[in-house]
């Protein structure tokens, strides 16, 4: 186990089968990671079904989806699937919630995520508490008498939620145990959501998570070349978030020029290194230790080092295990 104060974590995309998950599973709680998450992008596989299949093979690590989001789910279903992976699981589940992305595709309006996201957790904590009292607010009502027909394995469980705004920040830092900046391995950014929970004086101890896509491999080159076109992808959208960066919006303009015409190679050759190492983990493990410490010294409890993790999935989650959680326990 990492310190209580420097956990780490692995994120998985869900779009593997289950004997992959099965493998990567074991394998992130052989290497003794503290936190396996999976992502809950939309027109992916739901993510609780490679999370129950990790619950079947690991006994220790924690287990959660970063995020839900509860425009497209019910606090009533979500409190479901939470309580459904902490009975898999035997107590080690937690929720992630977010407002979510690209829900326009799909006709879903997102007004009032704040107050959504926070009526969302109420919810789920009556119901897992066994509170039948019922729920009036301003997105949701529950009635009187509505209550699980099963008995929870906790009457609670870790709620994180998921943003980069200050604003969700500050009200998360109410009821939240963890705030996740997804896409982000700024050290600037890791302060800056560090000092936006303090200013909120809420008397909680909230955490600060930061994930981003990973990219291990000994030949460091070739590891941050791969992590360029898996960046450019997401760069334009996440750049634009980060209140700690400036990037010209031209560069922004013609990497998504490239990757609409897919031409992800060309897209991730106008990367730059700095700007690589602020929306990246990657090159060597020595490198994304070093990035992953910067992190922490900045202000954050947990990093989570996303997909793809290495040239395979397995290859670089194996490396991450050996090589860089040995140079962050140090």
């Amino acid at each position: 186990m990492s310190s209580p104060d420097r956990l780490v974590g692995i994120g998985l995309q869900s779009d593997k089968s289950a004997d992959e998950y099965a493998v990567l599973a074991e394998m992130a709680e052989r290497h003794g990671f503290d936190v396996l998450s999976v992502f809950g992008d939309l027109m992916y596989q739901p993510p609780l079904f490679p999370l129950l299949v990790a619950a079947r093979h690991t006994r220790r690590i924690r287990l959660g989806a970063a995020c839900l989001n509860p425009f497209t789910l019910h606090p009533v279903e979500v409190a479901g699937q939470v309580a459904a992976l902490d009975l898999a699981s035997h107590g080690r589940a937690y929720l992630g919630l977010a407002r979510g992305t690209w829900l326009q595709q799909v006709g879903v309006a997102q007004s009032r995520p704040l107050r959504r996201i926070a009526e969302t957790v109420q919810i789920v904590r009556r119901l897992l508490a066994g509170d039948d009292g019922g729920f009036v607010g301003g997105e949701f009502t529950v009635a009187p008498g509505t209550a699980l027909r099963y008995t929870p394995a906790r009457s609670d469980v870790p709620v994180l939620v998921g943003t980069w705004g200050q604003q969700t920040a500050r009200s998360a830092a109410g009821f939240a145990d963890e705030v996740k900046v997804g896409g982000s391995a700024n050290p600037a950014m890791a302060k800056t959501m560090r000092a936006w929970l303090d200013e909120a004086a809420s008397g909680r101890d909230t955490g600060v998570v930061l994930g981003a896509v990973t990219v291990v491999d000994t030949d460091g080159a070739l590891a941050r070349r791969m992590a360029r076109t898996e960046v450019a992808m997401y760069l334009a959208v996440v750049a634009a978030l980060d209140p700690t960066v400036e990037v010209d919006p031209e560069l922004l303009a013609r990497i998504q020029q490239h990757v609409t015409r897919r031409e992800d190679d060309l897209a991730g050759a106008l990367i730059g290194d700095d700007l690589l190492d602020l929306f990246a983990f990657s090159g060597t493990p020595e490198q994304v230790a070093a990035q992953a410490a910067a992190v922490f010294d900045a202000g954050a409890s947990r990093v989570e080092f996303g997909t793809p993790h290495g040239l395979t999935p397995q290859r670089g989650i194996d490396l991450i295990g050996r090589r860089v959680l040995p140079l962050l326990r140090t």
